[in-house]
């Protein structure tokens, strides 16, 4: 199938001015000229009538010839920019098959990037975040993720690990030589910095995962203190049902806002309190477990309710309520869900919370749990070659290491992988 010239529409979908159609395979060229008769010279922008194979008008379009390897797949690729109507694109598309293409599937043309050598799959899981980004925040690790910085990251990892190995084996291959013993000692003092390294790398509290999908917030609180009412003022939108009647809430709702630049789902949970009513019960059990799988907590109460909030960084107390007067206990933010007063200072607050769970100093974060797994492994097999009695176990947990951190940039065992990752594209990239 990687010999198949493929293409595929790469803006989005519905009536536009302009629908961008990219073709890539080796049959380009071959494609591109039945297209339009007259290829332009490479990666010059020129405008061609599109016919079919009867020589009927399909469009005029901008079309770029893109030969590889220097294109975005490292294969011979085209774009055309066709006039966005339907008529248009799908006239286009059936002159493209019967040309000999065919339509690409998801992330085939990152796919083939990759397979090419155009970018490791760090880069092309960045293309998919990037693509997916809904914030600035999410945007800008995407790009980071995408120039490379992760990835040498792990790179500069697997030199060192490289340059151990072939230490170790010299340890190996010559016992009779009488090696200094400082040989050794620098191998394994080498393997205890590199493990430290990975370790303050996997103690990130998950941020670049947390921001790339996104926090969740459960706002929790007894019956009737106005919790639904502030999620509603939170999303400006009417999310859940308001009312006077204790228990209205019997399940989670759920809906994303973003909060200093982060996607966060806001959870409006069913109102705490001993209840024999089977229904709201659960909903007070699902609220709990909620509340415990949350990044933060929104804990509601209704100003003067009394009690005083214990510190706790994962939660976020509010006073709500405060048009009816009261006092706002220390530590509280005080609010009117109905009015809106103090909800500027809320999310102000929230923001805040939201940065600093995802913001992060230093070298780029992880973004996913495949990274992690990878990782987690590479350090295990460290802690393994730290232990090993014998100089040839320990380089066989050096080379088990050094394949898991190839794992995470692709350059080693990652079919079983690759479909399941390109999958989640969108069929254009």
């Amino acid at each position: 199938m990687d010999q198949d010239t493929i293409f595929a529409v790469a803006s989005g979908g519905g009536r536009a001015a302009i629908a961008v159609m990219r073709i890539s395979g080796p049959d380009s060229r071959r494609v591109l000229a039945g297209l339009c008769r007259s290829v332009p010279p490479p990666r010059h922008a020129a405008l061609r009538r599109l016919r079919d194979a009867a020589g009927a008008e399909l469009d005029r379009a901008v079309v770029l010839w893109l030969p590889g390897p220097g294109s975005y797949s490292g294969e011979d690729s085209a774009e055309l920019h066709l006039h966005g109507g339907r008529a248009v694109v799908d006239g286009v598309a059936e002159a493209l098959v019967a040309l000999g293409a065919r339509p690409a599937q998801p992330g085939e043309f990152t796919r083939r990037a990759f397979l090419n050598g155009r970018m490791d799959l760090l880069e092309a899981e960045a293309v998919g975040d990037l693509v997916a980004a809904e914030t600035a925040a999410q945007r800008r690790q995407a790009l980071r993720q995408l120039e490379g910085a992760l990835g040498a990251v792990y790179r500069s990892w697997a030199d060192r690990l490289l340059k151990l190995m072939a230490q170790q084996e010299a340890l190996i291959d010559f016992p009779d030589e009488d090696l200094p013993p400082e040989v050794e000692a620098a191998v394994v003092a080498e393997i205890a910095t590199l493990r430290s390294e990975m370790a303050a790398h996997l103690a990130d509290r998950r941020r670049g995962e947390r921001l790339r999908e996104g926090l969740v917030f459960a706002v929790t609180g007894p019956p009737n203190v106005g919790k639904s009412a502030l999620v509603n003022a939170l999303a400006e939108r009417d999310v859940a049902i308001v009312s006077a009647t204790p228990g209205t809430t019997r399940d989670a709702l759920e809906t994303r806002v973003v909060l200093g630049g982060v996607p966060v789902t806001l959870v409006d949970t069913a109102g705490l309190r001993d209840t024999r009513d089977e229904i709201e019960a659960e909903g007070v059990r699902r609220a709990l477990a909620r509340a415990a799988e949350a990044d933060l907590v929104i804990a509601v109460a209704e100003v003067g309710g009394g009690g005083q909030p214990r510190p706790d960084d994962n939660t976020v107390y509010v006073a709500n309520k405060i048009d009816l007067g009261g006092a706002v206990p220390a530590g509280a933010t005080g609010v009117s869900a109905l009015t809106g007063a103090g909800l500027d200072g809320l999310r102000d607050r929230l923001a805040g919370q939201a940065r600093a769970l995802t913001e992060s100093a230093g070298p780029p974060p992880l973004t996913r749990a495949r990274h992690r797994a990878a990782l987690q492994e590479a350090s295990a097999r460290l802690v393994d070659a730290q232990r090993a009695e014998l100089p040839e176990l320990r380089a066989e947990d050096l080379r088990l290491a050094l394949q898991a951190l190839g794992r995470i940039t692709g350059e080693v065992g990652v079919e079983d992988i690759l479909g399941a990752l390109f999958a989640q594209f969108c069929i254009g990239k």
